[in-house]
């Protein structure tokens, strides 16, 4: 069934314009069909990639040319071009940023209202320190800095470390809600607390009682998720997708609260054909290389290049390597979407 053709704002005489405006009114007839599109979302979001060969000297000349002091937390966003370079968005929920930290260098502590998580791209020798807990910084280690928790950063190495910043800051600037409070250096009171959790099945208890933190795991370490998604992929070779979540160990839900993470392993020469699901999509390579295809666009990825999907929009992800497998970070907004009961896949 056709939609009626709707009013212009043209159409309307323009003094009763100007009789709206200045009570602060708009008529919504000519713009409902752009705020409630038919059949299906219109984002802002477009199909774009960033290479992580070309950013990365420019990261680095960036160290040169501003001083830790200077920035305080010295990081070049991935913007998306669709809602505009000024906007810092990677779509309409997520900002990235690749970070970089000197030897020597300390990013002071902070706090802030959009939760955070990092994924480390490159370098050894750094650590953040989140609400106490010294996170050690390894290539492929996701680290969350969640809403409200002190967090610092610093490097005891002697070569450059980086890492890939994902925030929640788009949706909660835009509910007006994002703020930073500074801080003095944090007391380290102990390290590798998750470490306890590392293992499926079995959660600290003492006395028989299991943990109340809200967020009792914040590093997970690259070699614990890599090797079980290769578990996976070696005890149900007929799997759909080799792929595992980022949960709160407690209590089995999402890592964070508005945005979802995922590990995905490609196998040797895999292609992968994901449906249409109303979240944007970021992928990450951690390993190997992997095309990506949707719609239009298609993106050859290599190790630490990333690129953001619009939503409702079929992915198709393909192993450039017919011998090695392809490790994939993942983040999108699906925990937000569910709780506001908007998420949906569409399948073919």
């Amino acid at each position: 069934m056709s939609m009626p053709e709707l009013g212009r704002l043209e159409d309307l005489p323009q003094d009763y314009r100007d009789d709206l405006t200045a009570q602060n009114l708009v008529p919504l007839w000519p713009s409902l069909r752009a705020v409630l599109p038919p059949g299906k979302p219109a984002p802002r979001t477009r199909a774009t990639a960033w290479n992580y060969a070309a950013l990365r000297p420019l990261l680095l000349k960036a160290g040169e040319l501003t001083p830790i002091e200077k920035a305080e937390r010295r990081v070049l966003v991935l913007a998306n071009p669709g809602h505009g370079l000024e906007k810092m968005q990677a779509s309409s929920t997520i900002y990235l940023g690749m970070q970089l930290l000197l030897p020597g260098e300390w990013a002071p502590a902070h706090r802030h209202t959009p939760n955070a998580v990092r994924m480390i791209v490159e370098g050894t020798g750094a650590y953040t320190t989140v609400d106490g807990e010294k996170c050690v910084m390894e290539r492929g280690d996701l680290i969350l800095t969640p809403t409200g928790l002190w967090h610092e950063h610093g490097h005891d190495g002697d070569q450059p470390v980086v890492w890939l910043d994902v925030l929640d800051l788009p949706m909660v600037y835009y509910m007006e809600a994002a703020y930073v409070t500074e801080g003095n250096a944090q007391t380290v009171t102990g390290d590798a607390a998750g470490m306890a959790y590392q293992r499926g099945g079995v959660v600290p208890a003492p006395l028989f009682v299991r943990g109340t933190s809200a967020y009792p795991m914040l590093r997970y370490a690259w070699a614990d998720v890599r090797m079980a998604l290769q578990t996976l992929a070696r005890t149900q070779p007929n799997i759909e997708a080799v792929q595992v979540a980022y949960v709160n160990p407690e209590t089995g839900g999402d890592a964070q609260k508005i945005l979802g993470f995922s590990a995905l392993m490609l196998r040797p020469g895999e292609t992968l054909n994901l449906p249409a699901r109303s979240t944007a999509l970021v992928f990450h390579v951690i390993e190997g290389a992997t095309s990506v295809s949707a719609d239009a666009s298609s993106f050859a990825l290599g190790a630490a290049d990333t690129c953001c999907i619009p939503g409702y929009t079929p992915i198709t992800l393909v192993n450039a390597s017919a011998a090695d497998p392809c490790f994939v970070f993942v983040a999108d907004d699906a925990p937000l979407q569910k709780k506001l009961g908007v998420y949906e896949v569409r399948r073919p």
